[in-house]
């Protein structure tokens, strides 16, 4: 039988590429990777791996291997969440992940009233700007600006995220449009629909400034560093802001909260992704009325 945890460090060097990208994903040390690799290798008498001086390239036997690892790992987190399916107590740990504005503008400042209300349940929120697989359990809960489209998922509709362009109220070029400079997403989020959309308000004109996320573009144009798309519930409540006209298409996201089907017996589970949804639901600035006209 094979040590779980071998294969565990084999599928993280198969994923990253590298030693030193599965040590990061695991959370340990360079040397700890190498050695389970070569571990493992003892254990099926056969080359997994290449090493090579930039990366790791896997065998013909490898490759094998990795698709056997990633059906039982799949199987693993499957049968942890079906145990967890049929808990049914509201106590334990819920874990939710959300883009980092709703975490940082919404979530967060609700989290005494959840406390409050579910003593029982330590709910772990983390902020993330991709999809986390819930299927793979690095997530129970998640939120997101798209629909989900994951095999086994159990959906929510829960309100909408308008968008509108914002600039500082001392920008300097704030009545006059054709000098407006932009700040965007850096490339690497070039294809999400938020993007995409700022560059077509943007136009022919300049973007001077690219940032990761939604919190940073907020300080930057409070500094007066060009115009932004905020959410309006976010760019509406600071009054050194001013909404500037767009004339590019509204821009207005769904917002949904997913679980895996195995978790929706789960009684913490539903108590945290009722919580949730009522809260959203019933905010008139992302409730599913927000941005109609």
């Amino acid at each position: 039988m094979f040590n779980w945890e071998n294969l565990r460090h084999f599928l993280a060097v198969g994923r990253a590429g590298t030693l030193s990208g599965a040590a990061r994903a695991l959370g340990v040390d360079h040397a700890t990777v190498s050695r389970r690799l070569a571990a493992l290798e003892i254990e099926v008498q056969a080359v997994l791996v290449e090493r090579l001086p930039r990366a790791c390239r896997l065998t013909p036997t490898g490759l094998q291997v990795l698709e056997e690892a990633k059906a039982m790992e799949m199987a693993a987190f499957s049968i942890e969440r079906q145990a967890r399916g049929s808990q049914t107590g509201l106590k334990g740990r819920v874990s939710l992940s959300a883009p980092p504005v709703l975490v940082t503008h919404f979530l967060a400042p609700r989290m005494v009233d959840f406390q409050a209300a579910y003593p029982g349940i330590q709910l772990s929120v983390s902020s993330e700007a991709g999809q986390v697989s819930l299927a793979r359990g690095e997530a129970d809960v998640a939120l997101r600006m798209a629909r989900p489209r994951e095999a086994g998922s159990v959906t929510r509709r829960i309100g909408r995220m308008p968008f509108a362009l914002y600039a500082s109220r001392r920008y300097p070029a704030l009545r006059d449009p054709a000098r407006w400079t932009f700040i965007a997403y850096e490339q690497r989020f070039s294809r999400l629909p938020l993007a995409r959309w700022i560059r077509d308000a943007a136009g022919a004109r300049p973007v001077n400034c690219e940032l990761s996320d939604t919190n940073s573009h907020l300080i930057a144009v409070q500094s007066g560093a060009g115009v932004a798309a905020l959410p309006c519930f976010l760019g509406d409540a600071e009054k050194t802001l001013v909404r500037v006209e767009n004339p590019a298409t509204p821009f207005c996201p769904d917002l949904w909260l997913i679980t895996h089907r195995d978790l929706k017996r789960n009684k913490a589970v539903r108590a945290a992704m009722d919580y949730w949804a009522e809260a959203f639901l019933n905010d008139p600035q992302l409730g599913p009325a927000a941005g109609a006209p």
